[in-house]
């Protein structure tokens, strides 16, 4: 006796579906992006000016001395996510006026698309606000910072990097300080490590201060290994004697994290090691400043751009 037509269509179905399971157990899958380091560079020219208008010709970049092919490029305006870290211990007593109206600079000439976290740290780390694009809600929170002592400079640095660890594209830390550290839980080197990893850069402003401890006159001055971090990270570092450059120099941040190209190519190997990255402008004279490594594995590469 024959099957009824119905049968044979559900045996050829399922037969279909067969080979296709069977076929896609043995075929390899492909996506449809690639892994790509992303390098966000300042360039400026033998005056310390920054220099705009370069196209993705004017760049090589080296992964560990070998030349790579540029696959990602941006000379247009990138909008940032930073956190800025204001230092209120002790010693800033008499210059935090100072520092806020600086802040403040930075703070209203932020861009429609950033956004910011503003926070304090001396024996305790807090933040006044959450992430926000909102100038004048940033601004009036300036008067909610808090007092204390001691410095808990690199605490507050990790604690940057957990606020900034799961957002996408260009993430900064803006740290401001007058001492070195005292009162961290944590060391710098697993700090620098943390930073490093996950592709995050750190800019540096360092006041040299005069204040009274309560029983003599004594000098504050930055944390050296401030301007390591700074340097290893891609960001910039300011060290000032006085606070007449505080407004100047918050502003020159703001103008060099908008300023910025953005080059990124695909990685050679994802082999878990740590890889230097090394970025020449063909022009002569001009400098260009950058994260110096990357961690080559995947998860730590999660910026991706489609084929």
């Amino acid at each position: 006796m024959g099957f009824p037509k119905y049968a044979i269509l559900a045996l050829a179905v399922a037969a279909g579906a067969a080979v296709t399971l069977a076929a896609a157990q043995q075929q390899p899958t492909f996506r449809s992006a690639v892994r790509t380091v992303p390098v966000y560079a300042t360039v400026t020219d033998p005056e310390g000016r920054l220099v705009p208008g370069l196209t993705k010709q004017d760049f090589e970049i080296f992964d560990n001395k070998r030349p790579q092919a540029l696959t990602l490029f941006s000379n247009e305006v990138q909008p940032i996510t930073a956190v800025v870290l204001l230092d209120t211990s002790g010693s800033m007593t008499n210059y935090i006026d100072f520092v806020k109206q600086a802040c403040e600079q930075f703070l209203v000439r932020m861009l429609p698309k950033d956004r910011v976290m503003l926070g304090d740290f001396n024996d305790k780390i807090q933040f006044v606000t959450p992430l926000i694009g909102d100038r004048d809600e940033l601004v009036a929170s300036l008067k909610n910072i808090d007092y204390g002592s001691p410095t808990r400079l690199y605490d507050a640095i990790d604690q940057g990097v957990t606020e900034l660890r799961d957002i996408q594209g260009r993430r900064v830390i803006v740290v401001f300080t007058d001492g070195e550290d005292e009162g961290s839980k944590l060391r710098f080197d697993p700090v620098l490590d943390r930073v490093l990893n996950e592709g995050i850069m750190v800019y540096g402003i360092g006041l040299h201060t005069r204040f009274f401890n309560g029983q003599r006159w004594m000098e504050g001055s930055p944390d050296r290994v401030l301007k390591k971090i700074a340097g290893q990270t891609g960001g910039g570092y300011f060290e000032l004697k006085k606070t007449d450059d505080l407004n100047s120099t918050f502003t020159r941040v703001e103008q060099e994290l908008h300023s910025q190209y953005v080059l990124g190519f695909t990685p050679p190997e994802l082999d878990g090691k740590t890889h230097l990255i090394d970025i020449t402008v063909k022009q002569g004279g001009m400098k260009a400043r950058a994260r110096k490594s990357y961690v080559a594995t995947p998860e730590r590469l999660t910026e991706k751009t489609d084929k």
